[in-house]
């Protein structure tokens, strides 16, 4: 069993969602999303989620913004990534389950 890093995962994803969006998938045909632009949409979106509770964060240090705004933000941000994280560990495990299988 081949052991894999999380860099090497997020290596092989980012193949993965550049050979998906270069070839039509069904869903594309249909008018509907590619798997590769709805993983990069997410992955943009917990980005966004993070700066914008970097900069509430900041707001709040010279006072233009309340501990609510801020909890909320980071609650926000925090939600965001541990979804990535639980998408990351998903893909990471599929990619191992698929090199275990006999051809």
């Amino acid at each position: 069993m081949t052991n894999i890093s999380g860099a090497s995962a997020l290596s092989a994803l980012s193949k993965l969602t550049s050979a998906a969006t270069g070839a039509p998938a069904a869903d594309a045909a249909a008018g509907g999303p590619s798997f590769g632009d709805v993983l990069k949409q997410s992955v943009q979106s917990a980005i966004d989620s993070q700066h914008t509770s970097e900069k509430t964060a900041a707001a709040s240090l010279v006072g233009k913004a309340d501990m609510t705004e801020v909890l909320q933000a980071v609650n926000n941000a925090e939600i965001a990534l541990n979804t990535v994280i639980a998408v990351r560990d998903r893909v990471v495990n599929a990619y191992e389950e698929i090199m275990r299988t006999t051809i």
